[in-house]
């Protein structure tokens, strides 16, 4: 058996296109089908009765598929396999020899449906079906072609045998197909469900009550659904509605099959086979628990409806809140008004005379919802309270008089139930419901809903916490990533001024003495012989220049990262700053060493603070700076009871300041300043060691 392939890339000698043969191809294919039809008309009206006839109708409803096919996917190789199809029921319907080659056309099709190409991943596997196909139904065909009468059983051991290798093909199809290709396949499953539906039907309703008489010709008529289920599935507007209707089909024939196969086992398995005057009555029995079926999942709907309104009047089922809480829950609506409608769902569906929910943590809960509304009320409970309630269950007004008396105080005179809201363990509210006393009592049903549906809402409640927490570090993560740029681009910056102050500093300062050192060398060198006093006098200059030249380069590299800072640690550093200071300093340091990154940290920052409180601090003032640490942290702190500023102006984010909240915060470090006019100023930092590399 040959196998048809396309590529759509290929071109003839002419240079017509690949989509273009297979636009011929599929007109081709419709020809051979309305020859079909043609041919098994034509066989019908020489066999001249009812089968087939019926046999002409179904080899007409394929060729219609194909047609239909070949105009709506005309690229497609699947029209050439429904002609296939349609000839193999023609020739089964000219002649009883042929009738074997029916089984073959069908399982072909089925094996490379939904477009009737066996390209792709799975181009093996599906010729490896075909050949199976091939040397699966070869003996029956020969039986069949070399018997003189035609033989039922063998049509049918074949059309079994080759139906399920296609259906192996057809499943293996299904699992890689994409979405389009899936929903066609189901739509020719939902056509063979249905016709497998009317065989059982017909094979039932024979054994019962004896009709029809034939099962070839209602069976038959039933297979008209797989060629309308291929067609349908040709068109875009209804191949992706498939799905819903094949549920629902698969749930009303398993229940009319179910209901027939009861009947079998109940007539038949007793021993007491029909008489003529009751297979008419228990042929209608039938047929009306057939219908019944069909009608029962829509009954049933209609029916719980109808129920709950006589009972209930104009309340809802006692389980309704517990139904539509979940839903309401996927519409995203936000979480107060969602409590209000959960309490309002409540005091509907059973019937209360009022319905609150309490929600909060560590104890304290608050009325979030009630209906009717009450205002916000916040009630305290003691720690022992608050485990037995999160331990409970739902409880009524003796337990709560001992545990949540606030609430039997709110509701004098009232029958409570109320129903704990716990997460792991953790009590989030509480859902009240109070009924008059004149009103019946809460019953075990309402009980068990309440019970349920606090479940729900603590599940709620968990996750809006959750999601109210995760929005708030989104916001922190936010500020803090605006702060780290703005940080980076504040410490880029800062280093191209260190650059060019030392640039600066190096052209105005050591720069110039070397070049009057140049100058004066070249003179003495001129009075070398001329004027040796001269000479004496020039040199004591220049050895005077280079001290000085040499004492500003130290300067310069104190500046820069102090020698004492890196030989000595804090403290030796931190005296030599205080040393230079305009202002009395006291150093209160008696540490040890620390990773250099944070005494540079900690040594710049006191710089800063001491240049500050020599520019503002005032004449009189003192200055007194600490430094301290323990295994976690190391602390510092720059005071002086100088004039002190506003902390509220703008002055707080002075370019020193931000300086050091830079310098801190790259390691991890906190900076706290504390000022007010009058009182001095506190500039307090930290570094948390653990966090701080060697």
């Amino acid at each position: 058996m040959s196998t048809i392939t396309h590529r759509v890339d290929d071109r003839d000698a002419s240079g017509v296109t690949s989509r273009a043969r297979l636009s011929a191809t599929s007109t081709i294919a419709a020809v051979l089908a309305l020859a079909g039809l043609v041919a098994g008309i034509a066989g019908a009206r020489s066999r001249g009765d009812a089968p087939a006839y019926a046999a002409a109708l179904l080899v007409g409803a394929w060729a219609t598929a194909t047609v239909v096919v070949a105009f709506r996917r005309p690229t497609e190789v699947l029209p050439v396999w429904l002609a296939v199809a349609t000839l193999g029921g023609a020739a089964g319907l000219a002649s009883d020899r042929l009738l074997g080659v029916v089984p073959y056309a069908f399982a072909a099709l089925a094996a490379t449906l939904p477009t009737g190409t066996i390209t792709g991943r799975r181009f093996r596997a599906t010729r490896r079906f075909l050949v199976a196909i091939a040397v699966a139904g070869a003996p029956f065909v020969v039986a069949i072609a070399l018997n003189d009468g035609l033989q039922i059983g063998v049509v049918v051991a074949e059309s079994l045998l080759l139906g399920a290798i296609a259906l192996g093909a057809f499943a293996l199809r299904c699992h890689d197909a994409s979405a389009i290709d899936r929903a066609r396949l189901q739509w020719t499953g939902w056509g063979v469900v249905v016709a497998t539906g009317v065989a059982c039907v017909v094979g039932l309703m024979h054994a019962l009550v004896g009709w029809p008489d034939a099962l070839g010709v209602p069976i038959a008529a039933g297979t008209f659904f797989v060629p309308f289920a291929i067609a349908l599935a040709a068109f875009d507007a209804t191949v992706l509605r498939v799905d819903r209707l094949l549920v629902r089909t698969i749930e009303t024939g398993g229940l009319v099959v179910l209901v027939g196969v009861v009947y079998v086992v109940v007539v038949l398995g007793f021993g007491e086979t029909p008489t003529a005057a009751s297979r008419r009555m228990l042929g209608l029995s039938l047929v009306a628990a057939a219908i019944a079926a069909v009608c029962f999942i829509p009954a049933r709907h209609r029916l719980e409806e109808l129920a709950n309104r006589r009972v209930y009047g104009d309340r809802r089922a006692p389980d309704e809140p517990l139904q539509t809480f979940g839903a309401r829950m996927s519409r995203a609506i936000p979480l107060d008004e969602l409590l209000l409608q959960l309490a309002e769902s409540l005091k509907l569906s059973m019937n209360l005379i009022a319905a609150e929910v309490w929600t909060g943590t560590n104890g304290v809960l608050e009325r979030a919802a009630a209906v009717p509304y009450r205002e916000p009320e916040t009630i305290r409970l003691a720690e022992k309270e608050s485990e037995v309630v999160a331990r409970a269950h739902t409880q009524g007004n003796a337990w709560m008089q001992v545990w949540l008396p606030a609430l039997v105080e709110q509701h004098r005179d009232r029958v409570l139930r109320v129903a704990p809201l716990v997460h792991s363990g953790e009590l989030l509210g509480v859902v009240l419901c109070a009924r008059t006393a004149q009103q019946p009592p809460f019953n075990e049903e309402e009980e068990r809903v309440l019970t349920e549906l606090a479940r729900q809402v603590a599940l709620a409640l968990h996750n809006s916490a959750l999601d109210t927490a995760l929005q708030a570090s989104l916001v922190d993560l936010r500020f803090a990533n605006e702060e780290l740029r703005a940080s980076r681009a504040r410490i880029v910056e800062t280093a191209d001024q260190s650059r060019r102050q030392i640039e600066r500093n190096l052209h105005d300062g050591a720069q110039q003495h070397l070049v009057a050192l140049a100058v004066k060398l070249g003179l003495a060198r001129q009075l070398v012989g001329a004027d040796p006093a001269a000479v004496a006098t020039l040199l004591e200059e220049l050895r005077a220049d280079a001290q000085a030249t040499l004492t500003e380069l130290r300067e310069l590299a104190h500046g820069i990262y102090p020698p004492l800072l890196m030989d000595r640690g804090l403290p030796e550093a931190l005296r030599a700053a205080a040393n230079r200071c305009v202002l009395p300093t006291e150093i209160d340091a008696d540490v040890g060493r620390f990773p250099p990154n944070a005494e540079a940290a900690i040594y710049f920052c006191c710089l800063e603070a001491l240049q500050n409180a020599g520019k503002h601090a005032g004449e009189s003032a003192r200055i007194k700076v600490t430094v301290e640490a323990d295994d976690q942290v190391l602390r510092f702190a720059v005071v002086d009871d100088g004039a002190g500023f506003d902390t509220a102006s703008d002055t707080i984010r002075g370019h020193g300041f931000v300086n050091m909240a830079d310098r801190l915060g790259a390691i991890g470090g906190t900076l706290c300043v504390e000022s007010s006019p009058g009182r001095g100023t506190t500039i307090r930092g930290e570094i948390p060691l653990a966090s701080t590399p060697e």
